[in-house]
This record gives structure tokens, C-alpha cells and sequence, in this order.
């Protein structure tokens, strides 16, 4: 089957590995959930014996099918666009608190849903996010070990490389999404020791400097983002509070901490499209006072974009900002790639809505309320768009008020 697709299955199979051995760190006896959709069928079949190898318990695969996603819109009753399987959300944070790692293949085309009603689709993600929070938020608290890789799916393919036939466009997307996973080399988890230890550096160097506050500036950008009390910047592989260390995100090329939700200040222009739920979000210029977005616009999906920011008191503010080279391998490749697990790591950017506890420097203990307390966000969303480039240049300011050189140019300045 992957032969017939023309992907090579060697990366396939070193993608399994990678993200079992070192995107999970999946222990002896631990459960795994797996989400993907039908598509990836090959990958999850690796990621399985590779699981078992590692001496899984059970491996339980979740699939979507996006003409089962489709065939809702077009002929569900309109009350079912309010609705969503709370039941099956319930049963993942069960299983999480059972200590099951978690592990999603994205993979379908970013922009499915672009032909349907903005209005359906704002109702079914605000239902989701709604009934998926507890689940989330076991995510963004680190309770357990979770991993993100990709599947190069034919219609996400054609929608990156339109010019190309099918099968050609599926190969190019593969070798990318190889290649920045870094799947393709002769020992990808070496590969990612060293590249944890790079990032490892340069989270270690923003914490020394405890910084209050980040100054971004550039063409359209004048942003400066206060930081958490007690922040804690991060990178790469992170220990869960399961005491299991694994690298959430394969790709990743960011260092990230949580932004202070009331101290955000200034205006920040995008730098990349946004692919959000079906939907493409361009040339977004927003406004911030008191941390609070108060103005907004898009040359493209602004409806999309008013519609996310309304969708709680937590998602005008920031709950994430993280430094991203212009020289990533992802932002050299000139791909825009209609993926935030991508995109967001060939720039820096910010992420509305909801906060990563563990970016705290007690995160593996701290409370809901301590964290708000700290000045973390909550929200049911947490949406990540790009604010970097080779012409936005950042300063960290001290807590005494010295301007000291984050990025020049895009690039590190130290």
C-alpha cells in the first residue's frame, strides 16, 4: 500500500519510531490513544508495532474520514451543529488520568471546510472546544506524555502543490514533512538529542535572564508582551508531571513561555497565513491594551478571525508567545505548508487563548487559580499565528527596564 503511494516506507517506519521512542517516550505497560485520520492508515500501523515493541499495554486508534466530516454539513439537522460527543471527550480524560499518552496524525486538508457556512463551522468548533476543555487542559497542563506528527494526505498535498499531479504532489509533501521531522536521516533520534540540547540552550539562557517583558519591532509591529510572574521559557523535550520527558511536537523548532494575559501592549501585524478550521486567515493587524485585542482585521477571513476572538473572555488575550529563527529549516524551505504545527515553527509567534501551566517555574505543581494569579489565560481556545520574519527584530527587557538583544533580524542575537 505505501509502496503504491510512492512514499517511502523507510521514513514512514523511522517516523513511527521517532515519535514512539522519542515524541512520547511511550513506557512498558503504558496505554496509548492514537487520533488519525483514515488516510494515515500506514503510519498508525508502524506507530503500533513500533508501541508494542516498546511493550505497550493497548494501542487504541481514533479515525476521521473527512466525506463522513462533510457529509454533516450538508445534511445534518441545523441543531446538530451545536452539539458534540462529550461522551467521547469524558472517556479520553478518563483515560488520561489512567496515565494513557496521547499521540494525534494530522494529516487532511487544511482548508475542508472552506465552502462551508463560516457561521456552521464557528457553532461546531465552539461545540468542540466546549466539550473537549477537561481533555485540553490535561494536554496543556502536561498531566501526561503526548506527541503531534503528520500524515502527507493527498488532498492536503494538492492544496500545497496545485501545479503537480496527485501522487507527485503526495511524494513532495511526504519528503517535506520527513525532512522536517528530521525522519529522513540516517538516525533520526540522535538527530533529535542534539537538536534538544540547541534548544535546551536557549531556553536555559531567556530563563537566566528572567525577563519581564519581550519588545517585538519591525514593519507593522510595535508589540511588547509582558511576561507570566514566575514564566518559564521551554523547548523542545519537556518531562510531563508523569515524570515522563518527550517532545510534544515533531516538528518543532520554537523555545515558548506564557505571556502575562492583562501586560500586552501595542500592535502586531501576521507575517504567514493562518489556516484555521477550514479557513484561511491573511494579513491579520491587530491592537492590543491592557492585554486585550480591542481592534482586529484581516485582508482575508476577518469574519473567521471576529468570530474566534468572541468566542470567550479568554481569546482576545495571549496564552503563549515563543521565538522561532528565520533560519529554521522550515521557514528555508518557502513552504507555507496550511498547518500550524508547521507553519508556527518558521516563525516566532503568539497564540490567543489558553496558557501552558507548565511554562511555570513550579509547573509541575501549580494550581488553576495560581496560575491565573500568575497571570496566565484561560480560554477554550489556543490558535498560533505567526509574527516573525528576517525584519522583525526582538528585545528582552529586564526587570530593571535594560533593553538587551533577543533577535536581530529574525536571528538570534546571542
Amino acid at each position: 500500500m505505501v509502496k503504491d503511494l510512492g512514499i517511502n516506507a523507510l521514513h514512514i517506519d523511522k517516523l513511527a519510531e521517532l515519535a514512539i521512542k522519542t515524541g512520547l517516550a511511550l513506557e512498558p505497560e503504558q496505554d496509548l490513544l492514537i487520533s488519525a485520520p483514515i488516510e494515515s492508515l500506514p503510519l498508525v500501523r508502524r506507530l503500533c508495532v513500533h508501541a508494542y515493541k516498546a511493550g505497550a499495554g493497548i494501542v487504541t486508534p481514533i479515525f476521521t474520514d473527512p466525506e463522513i466530516v462533510l457529509s454533516r454539513y450538508e445534511y445534518a439537522a441545523d441543531n446538530s451543529f451545536d452539539v458534540s460527543a462529550k461522551w467521547l471527550f469524558d472517556g479520553m480524560g478518563k483515560a488520561f488520568d489512567n496515565n494513557t499518552a496521547r499521540l494525534a496524525i494530522v494529516g487532511d486538508d487544511p482548508m475542508l471546510l472552506s465552502e462551508q457556512s463560516p457561521e456552521r463551522v464557528a457553532r461546531v468548533n465552539k461545540a468542540n472546544s466546549l466539550a473537549s476543555k477537561p481533555t485540553r487542559e490535561r494536554i496543556t497542563r502536561f498531566e501526561i506524555n503526548w506527541n503531534i506528527i503528520s500524515w502527507p494526505g493527498m488532498s492536503w498535498a494538492r492544496r500545497m502543490f496545485p501545479d503537480l499531479p496527485g501522487h507527485e504532489a503526495q511524494f513532495k509533501l511526504a519528503e517535506a514533512i520527513f525532512s522536517a521531522s528530521r525522519a529522513d536521516l540516517e538516525n533520526p533520534i540522535e538527530a533529535w538529542r542534539e537538536h534538544n540540547i540547541t534548544l535546551r540552550s536557549k531556553s536555559d539562557w531567556l530563563n537566566q535572564h528572567n525577563f519581564k517583558a519581550l519588545h517585538f519591532f519591525g514593519p507593522g509591529t510595535d508589540l511588547t508582551v509582558g511576561l507570566a510572574d514566575g514564566h518559564e521559557w521551554m523547548g523542545g523535550a519537556s518531562m510531563a508531571k508523569n515524570g515522563i520527558t518527550c517532545n510534544p511536537n515533531i516538528p518543532s523548532e520554537e523555545v515558548f513561555t506564557t505571556p502575562h494575559a492583562l501586560k500586552v501592549e501595542g500592535h502586531v501585524c501576521s507575517t504567514k497565513p493562518l489556516s484555521h478550521q477550514g479557513s484561511l486567515i491573511d494579513e491579520i493587524q491587530v491592537r492590543f491594551e491592557a492585554g486585550r485585542i480591542i481592534e482586529a482585521k484581516a485582508s482575508k477571513g476577518e469574519e473567521v478571525l471576529l468570530k474566534v476572538l468572541d468566542s470567550d473572555a479568554g481569546a482576545r488575550r495571549l496564552g503563549e508567545v515563543a521565538l522561532v529563527p528565520d533560519s529554521s529549516p522550515i521557514s528555508q524551505s518557502g513552504l507555507l505548508f496550511y498547518n500550524t504545527l508547521f507553519d508556527e515553527n518558521a516563525a516566532s509567534h503568539i497564540a490567543l487563548g489558553q496558557c501552558y501551566s507548565k511554562c511555570f517555574k513550579n509547573g509541575g505543581s501549580i494550581s488553576k487559580e495560581e496560575v491565573a494569579r500568575s497571570g496566565g489565560n484561560s480560554s477554550i481556545i489556543h490558535i498560533d499565528w505567526m509574527i516573525g520574519s528576517n525584519q522583525i527584530d526582538v528585545d528582552g527587557l529586564s526587570q530593571d527596564g535594560e533593553k538587551i538583544p533577543v533577535f536581530r533580524k529574525g536571528e538570534w542575537a546571542q
